[in-house]
């Protein structure tokens, strides 16, 4: 069967029957892709929030993991439609490949358990990594079944689509429609965060110009952008720059984020790991209030999901380039660092300060070790009867600024959170920064 008949990209085509979802879009639906959708593991995303603690800032942004889902899966037909045109494209990429891509748009989140990426970033060796739940799901009878059946496609094929595992020509290529500078996910994400946030950020870039200009590099072996849609990626840097910056590392998100982290951290020897990945959102929030009970976690949890919303306040915020010392010590460092210093920090400040500053009361939100992927993108040029290829940010200073220099450095800033009657004593201490400098090993 050639790319053309896939039954899914002929439903978006003939505006057959689908779905709704916003911003007023229609997600076609065949009966295989009902099939999946129709499957507990799938399900429970309908019931796990794609932004998570964000909603406590920007109480728009309750969209589900599965709303975002059904997004990526209509981008990726978005760009079979436009790929199919590329002669290198699809005498690399059959029916079943592009089918297997089909499923891996779909199903790329079904590994996401709530407040996944923030519980991750604590680093504890026995919470698994999202990624790595993947290919057992899809392994599972009920998933498994489905894809046998309803799509005559090996589980673990889709499993390497996402993982970035699959070693083929085919595999590769379609890896990085999934994950890459420029990707279906990312290109669905902006859009729909920022839609349900109610800020305009992610939403101006030319999305229509960005597709009309996929194809493959020089080898043929990565997606690629011809000349014609380089404004419209440079739009797509910015806006995701702005998103980092006013939405997914807000100050009081980073709070939040604090708190839960904290949290987890304090009861990380009474949570089942197991058990807490095949929750949804009002599962997992349950099993913390009832873990956090009588326990110091038990304001945190309270604050970002009892009656009252109470997060801690602000004290110090430091980027890279005004405070380089601070950033350099702290970013990167292990959870248990990052607790140790924090309280150093007190001590040092009940001693030299008089400040009643408790060891438990300092929170250090800090940048992980692992930096947000780079943005490696190739550019396709006419030159003479052929075309020549060069680097992005070669010739874009947006993509060098925004991709390279600015975004963990600048974006990711770390901060001071304590509750709101110790952070109003410790801002106004003088000499603070030096005292974070000395916990941290840094010279002043």
């Amino acid at each position: 069967m050639p790319l053309t008949d896939l039954p899914e990209l002929v439903s978006l085509e003939s505006h057959a029957e689908g779905v709704r979802i916003p911003p007023g879009v229609t997600v076609p639906l065949t009966p295989r892709v009902r099939a999946l959708l129709d499957t507990s593991a799938m399900r429970r995303l309908a019931r796990v929030s794609q932004l998570g603690l964000v909603a406590l800032v920007y109480p728009g942004a309750v969209h589900s993991r599965l709303e975002h889902s059904l997004g990526v899966y209509r981008r990726a037909l978005e760009f079979l439609a436009r790929l199919r045109h590329d002669p290198r494209f699809v005498a690399v990429v059959g029916e079943d490949d592009a089918a297997a891509f089909v499923v891996a748009a779909l199903v790329h989140d079904i590994g996401h358990w709530p407040f996944c990426h923030p519980i991750e970033d604590v680093g504890l060796a026995a919470f698994p990594r999202h990624e790595s739940l993947v290919e057992r799901i899809l392994a599972t009878d009920e998933p498994a079944a489905v894809l046998r059946r309803a799509w005559g496609l090996d589980p673990a094929r889709v499993a390497s689509l996402i993982t970035g595992t699959a070693t083929d020509p085919a595999g590769r290529i379609l890896h990085s429609l999934l994950s890459g500078p420029i990707d279906v996910d990312k290109m669905d994400y902006l859009g729909r965060d920022s839609l349900h946030a109610g800020v305009p950020y992610g939403r101006h870039f030319d999305e229509e110009r960005l597709l009309a200009s996929l194809c493959l590099d020089e080898h043929g072996t990565a997606l690629a952008i011809t000349d014609k849609g380089r404004t419209a990626a440079e739009m797509l840097v910015f806006a995701r720059y702005v998103m980092f910056s006013e939405v997914y590392w807000h100050h009081a998100v980073r709070s939040a984020t604090a708190m839960l982290q904290r949290a987890v951290w304090i009861l990380r020897d009474d949570l089942d790991p197991n058990r807490l990945v095949g929750l949804d959102d009002h599962g997992l929030i349950d099993t913390l209030r009832t873990h956090a009970a009588g326990t110091a976690a038990a304001p945190l949890v309270a604050g970002l999901f009892g009656d009252t919303r109470v997060l801690l306040k602000r004290v110090a915020s430091y980027d890279a380039v005004r405070h380089p010392g601070v950033h350099r010590g702290l970013s990167g460092r292990s959870y248990d660092d990052k607790v140790a210093i924090a309280a150093r920090v007190a001590a040092a400040l009940s001693e030299r300060a008089g400040l009643a500053v408790g060891g438990d009361d300092l929170v250090i939100d800090a940048p992980p070790a692992e930096r947000e992927v780079e943005f490696r993108l190739t550019v396709r040029e006419p030159a003479g009867d052929g075309f020549r290829w060069r680097r992005f940010e070669t010739l874009s200073p947006v993509v060098r600024s925004l991709a390279y220099e600015q975004f963990d450095d600048l974006v990711k800033r770390v901060r001071i959170f304590a509750p709101a009657a110790v952070a109003a004593r410790v801002t106004a201490c003088p000499g603070l920064e030096d005292i974070i400098l000395e916990a941290t090993g840094q010279p002043p």
